[in-house]
């Protein structure tokens, strides 16, 4: 029961930071050296010492520069004329489905996550194209914004993903085979989605009405979609067949993505300028909640937090499914108040211990998790798809939410699904790896 109040005490003194409007890495750095400081009777040199340690270990991650790199390509994309391109080449090809041009917001997601690896970026990219464009053609707006925001999400999901690479630092797993396990639960979303939009539509027509799309030949849509295409031929390409790690990947990406650039005449100082503030921004965020959360994590280790509760825990006896539902809820409440990377660096040092004893496979708990932190990015108060498209769509919080909840359900089917079927998530990692 002791340790049950120790816990108690850590999440209530992060909820107090919090709740102040503490920015989270510092709130976490108050908690790590409050608890080793308190609890742990450190002195202040030794909690020093400490923090420099993991300042080095962080610094030097191999693994860690592929986030800056990655960023950097999603800005690169996000700033050039791509993403019309890409609606324009989707265009002709969705226009033949029940539901019309509604699934350039599932297909036009789906492929910019596979060289953005964030889900604001891939929404807000998407939807700077088709949020008007839907309406000026008479599509459902519930439909538009809801879809855009579901998909959107699966920016976190499809390989290359921040996400996956800050969870595989932390839980010390192959990188290359979190993102082999993200790309058919990736794909399983998409396709519930786009039959979902399909289905609608077929019960009531009005919701995508049939219109003339002008003229364009499949081969003419192939063209206007080649640039990302290659993009993600030569980013996942590389990955998936060995030749390059993930950070040789974004390397390789980001280069590819100048040359892309230079050929289409779209490269300019403003652009670089804008592109390179961009990653400097998002990438000093997430390190800092990165290096943070590694001193927290510590903090806990000396406390023997994890070990202790993860016994605990243990000794209810709780099925592997009753685990999955608490955490589950869990994750789903955090994503209430917190962003992905936020969520994972923050709760890794006490649920993976735990995940683990009960035998879970840390490849599929992290495509798990990754499930659960895209369920918070449509949650209101503080799903960031929602705020995105809030800006892109000037309609409420609270239209965009009730428009994304068909799509939240349908991510949480998909959760039961990987979680009654680990293979859905464990079988490419296997193939690709024998």
């Amino acid at each position: 029961m002791d340790i049950l109040w120790v816990a108690v005490g850590v999440a209530v003194l992060l909820l107090f930071f919090l709740s102040m409007g503490t920015w989270i890495f510092a709130s976490m750095l108050a908690v790590s050296i409050g608890s080793l400081w308190l609890l742990g009777d450190f002195n202040p040199d030794r909690i020093g010492l400490i923090f420099s340690r993991i300042l080095y270990r962080a610094s030097n991650s191999w693994e860690l520069s592929a986030i800056p790199l990655f960023i950097l390509m999603g800005e690169l994309i996000f700033r050039s004329n791509l993403s019309e391109r890409l609606f324009k080449g989707l265009v002709p090809i969705t226009s033949r489905f029940p539901g019309g041009i509604l699934h350039t917001n599932v297909l036009g997601c789906t492929l910019f996550a596979a060289v953005s690896g964030s889900s604001a970026a891939t929404t807000a990219t998407i939807g700077k194209i088709t949020t008007q464009e839907l309406k000026a053609r008479g599509y459902n707006r519930n439909l538009s914004i809801g879809s855009l925001a579901g998909a959107g999400s699966l920016g976190l999901l499809i390989p290359p993903s921040i996400v996956m690479i800050v969870y595989g630092v932390q839980a010390e797993v192959s990188i290359s085979q979190l993102f082999m396990a993200g790309v058919i639960p990736g794909l399983l979303i998409a396709a519930l989605y786009s039959g979902f939009i399909m289905f609608k539509a077929w019960m009531n027509p009005a919701l995508a009405p049939k219109q003339e799309i002008p003229g364009q030949t499949i081969l003419q849509s192939l063209q206007l979609l080649f640039p990302i295409l290659l993009l993600i031929f030569i980013v996942i390409g590389s990955i998936y067949s060995g030749i390059a790690t993930p950070s040789e990947a974004a390397a390789v990406g980001v280069a590819a993505t100048l040359v892309l650039l230079i050929l289409e005449r779209q490269i300019s100082i403003p652009l670089l300028i804008q592109a390179f503030r961009g990653t400097l921004i998002t990438t000093i965020m997430v390190c800092s909640l990165l290096v943070t959360a590694m001193l927290l994590s510590t903090a806990m280790g000396y406390l023997h937090l994890p070990r202790e509760l993860a016994g605990w825990i243990a000794a209810q006896n709780l099925s592997p499914m009753m685990l999955l539902m608490a955490l589950a809820l869990f994750y789903i409440v955090l994503g209430l108040f917190l962003d992905g990377i936020s969520i994972t660096v923050m709760s890794l040092p006490i649920t993976l211990p735990i995940v683990l004893l009960a035998g879970f496979d840390p490849i599929w708990f992290g495509i798990f998790l990754i499930i659960m932190i895209e369920l918070g990015q449509i949650t209101p108060p503080v799903g960031f798809n929602l705020f995105v498209l809030q800006s892109l769509t000037g309609e409420s919080i609270s239209r965009v939410a009730w428009a994304s909840l068909p799509f939240f359900l349908l991510m949480c089917f998909a959760a039961l699904l990987v979680s009654i079927w680990p293979e859905i998530v464990l079988w490419l990692p296997q193939v690709m790896t024998r």
